[in-house]
């Protein structure tokens, strides 16, 4: 299998599994650092229990991305 055939497969696949592949490859050129994403991953869990629990409310991102275009507009 020739380097496009490969991507035309990946391509191919269900958008979860495209991800899994996606951060596969990316994680065989960065390798990750074991301290840092052991901090990124606390961080993500202690949002997402935050966003479970109701303590936050998700902001849609058209909204953060309007609001962010409104801050460097002016």
């Amino acid at each position: 299998m020739n380097t496009k055939q490969l991507i035309d497969e990946v391509i191919s696949l269900p958008v979860e599994e495209r991800a899994l592949v996606a951060d596969s490859l990316l994680r065989s050129l960065n390798h990750p650092e074991s301290t840092t994403d052991k901090v990124w991953a606390e961080e993500a869990k202690r949002r997402l229990d935050e966003l479970r629990s109701g303590r936050v409310k998700p902001i849609p991102g058209k909204e953060v991305c309007r609001k962010v275009w409104e801050r460097f507009e002016a």
